[in-house]
């Protein structure tokens, strides 16, 4: 398991309230619509990130990590496996406290280089499942 219980509940309680959505668009029918959702509902500011640059949910969307004019506390990697250790790279680039690979990201190496830039880091887990059994 990449990511215990200790952590789970520090990214979601007290790594803070920004999260960059890697891979989140306008397409309702993808997880990641939905996991951004959650997320709102719990209080964080869900910020896309996307090629297509768009805004979701009335928040400006931006092409890349690095194109995020403000501080980013979270990413949370909605990207294949084989594209997912860029983004690792990507966050520990712009500083971001951790990083969330979702339900089917796994990518050990990427998990193995976040740590060790002391970069927090769950994998092949949903925050959309955990944040609501937080108390």
């Amino acid at each position: 398991m990449y990511g215990d219980s200790a952590t789970v509940r520090r990214i979601l309680k007290d790594s803070g309230d920004t999260w960059a959505v890697v891979g989140l668009s306008n397409n309702t029918a993808r997880a990641a619509y939905g996991v951004a959702e959650v997320l709102r509902r719990f209080g964080k500011r869900v910020v896309p990130v996307h090629p297509k640059a768009e805004a979701v949910a009335g928040e400006q969307g931006y092409a890349s990590l690095a194109d995020i004019p403000f501080p980013v506390d979270v990413v949370d990697v909605f990207v294949n496996s084989a594209l997912a250790g860029q983004v690792v790279d990507e966050a520990v680039g712009i500083g971001a406290k951790a990083v969330w690979f979702q339900l089917g990201v796994v990518d050990e190496a990427a998990y193995d280089r976040a740590r060790e830039a002391g970069v927090e880091m769950v994998m092949d887990r949903c925050p959309a499942i955990e944040i609501p059994q937080l108390d």
